[in-house]
């Protein structure tokens, strides 16, 4: 089993002390507390939301068929001129 156990998180602790110090740690852990109590509150308002139907929804399938239609009827792209044999061509040496 590959879990986290105690002497593990221990390890964890102690090499984010190094890193930040002592005094940093609060800072730190106020910081993502925060955060996390952001993250909850948008995906409770999100839920909520979604429960109201507030949401949009996707476009009905007519709708999408009909913006296609209406794409295709421009004009189509004119035939390519072909080259004469009168003219000459550039060489990559000229």
């Amino acid at each position: 089993m590959m879990g986290i156990g105690f002497p593990e998180l221990m390890i964890i602790l102690v090499i984010i002390m190094i890193i930040f110090g002592a005094g940093k740690l609060p800072e730190i852990g106020s910081a993502f507390g925060r955060s996390i109590k952001n993250f909850k509150t948008s995906m409770k308002e999100a839920e909520e939301g979604e429960a109201q139907g507030e949401v949009e929804s996707a476009p009905e399938p007519g709708a999408v068929a009909e913006n296609a239609e209406s794409a295709g009827t421009s004009e189509p792209a004119p035939e390519p001129v072909e080259a004469d044999a009168d003219t000459p061509k550039a060489t990559e040496n000229s």
